[in-house]
């Protein structure tokens, strides 16, 4: 279904009249009161009517009632998200998204083999202090290679493809990163996402009022509970319909516009196996835990659209290798299932750009060669084995270079 919600705040064309036309300023306080109008508007279930809940402005969907493999109740779920993260209130939590306790012990269980193995270095961290949190870069990868069942089990995960493909579309590129806020650790400062989240005010104020639109729609934040996080935890503390600021990305880091954050912001308290999903335009920020014995566990998910940079590198041919006879055998007892789908888009690239097309011909059926993810269906449609598999993506990725 074609989705026309068109946000409008910075929209208007450019003029004659150069860079200052088209540049995103900030006037205090200006722009302070116009996201205090934001952020005054209310919701209900009666504007959301298939959320299960509405907690604090942030609709809540039970997924443990419906199926994903019914295709018109998925389709009205993705038209009310993508209207929830688009002009709503730009989060939303889906419960029991994942729901088989034993695979979330299990992946705990990776994650702290690869904590303990990453112990001696030194890791950065996005808007916090460095070492104040257990982190793994690219949990995506290491997952993969750690544990290749426990990988595909968790990323077999059709709801998971459901609300990416909602903001999205196809060929998305998921990237992840693990998150373990240890008791006594302290909030983040409030912020916005990638892409234009992670520039700093100099840098955004070089790109277009296009470019300030365009970068939330390249983008799905989210995060999956590894644990029970209770408010005294710390769960994501959000600011409800304040994607909707226009200079947001400009203004987000004005001292005003943190502290009016810090009065307003709201968090819902979530089980292991409920995620979060949001606008990267969204002001958020993760909270401070305050327990004595919660270790609040989290895997942040950076989903990308094809049209977009995802934020780590992800060695697809290893990824692929490690899982193939898993995948293979999942494929062979459940076919063409949504959880084999939903593996195949998370193992490899379902975008074939950019390319070389001297060596890649178009197929006869369109203007785009074959991308990694046709070489994957492929290969579980004839039953090849890991060598035949490895050498066809690789061949891929060599012809698509000059």
């Amino acid at each position: 279904m074609l989705r026309s919600s068109v946000q409008q705040g910075i929209g208007g064309g450019f003029s004659a009249l150069g860079q200052a036309a088209r540049r995103v300023s900030v006037q205090m306080p200006e722009t302070l009161n116009k996201l205090k109008r934001l952020c005054q508007q209310k919701i209900t279930t009666s504007d959301y009517k298939l959320a299960s809940s509405i907690q604090s402005n942030v609709p809540h969907y039970d997924l443990s009632t419906v199926s994903p493999s019914n295709s018109d109740t998925t389709t009205r779920l993705q038209d009310e998200w993508y209207e929830v993260l688009s002009t709503g209130p730009g989060v939303l939590i889906l419960q029991n998204f994942v729901n088989d306790q034993a695979l979330l012990k299990k992946t705990n269980q990776v994650f702290d083999a690869i904590i303990e193995k990453e112990a001696t270095s030194v890791k950065g961290d996005h808007f916090a202090t460095s070492g104040a949190n257990s982190r793994i870069w690219n949990s995506f990868q290491k997952h993969a290679v750690q544990d290749p069942a426990s990988f595909v089990s968790y990323y077999a995960n059709p709801w998971l493809a459901k609300v990416s493909e909602a903001w999205l579309g196809p060929a998305y590129q998921i990237t992840a990163q693990v998150n373990v806020v240890r008791p006594g650790g302290k909030p983040q400062d409030a912020h916005r996402d990638y892409h234009l989240g992670f520039q700093s005010n100099e840098a955004c104020a070089k790109f277009p009022r296009s470019m300030h639109i365009a970068s939330q729609f390249l983008t799905l934040q989210g995060g999956v509970a590894h644990s029970d996080m209770p408010l005294l935890s710390g769960p994501t503390r959000v600011l409800p319909f304040s994607q909707l600021l226009p200079e947001g990305y400009m203004s987000w880091r004005e001292p005003e516009i943190r502290a009016f954050f810090d009065e307003n912001w709201v968090s819902a308290p979530m089980k292991a196996g409920d995620a979060v999903f949001f606008n990267p335009a969204l002001l958020h920020a993760a909270g401070e835990n305050t327990t004595t014995d919660i270790h609040r566990i989290a895997n942040l998910l950076q989903i990308s659209s094809a049209f977009g940079r995802p934020m780590e590198h992800v060695n697809s041919v290893k990824t692929i290798e490690m899982c193939w006879e898993t995948l293979k055998s999942l494929a062979e007892g459940e076919g063409e299932s949504e959880q084999v789908k939903a593996c195949v888009q998370a193992l490899a690239e379902g975008y074939p750009f950019p390319t070389n097309l001297d060596n890649q011909q178009p197929g006869a059926n369109g203007m785009a060669p074959p991308p990694e993810t046709d070489i994957l269906w492929e290969g579980l449609r004839k039953r090849w084995d890991i060598d035949q598999v490895v050498t066809a993506v690789k061949q891929l990725k060599a012809d698509s270079m000059y």
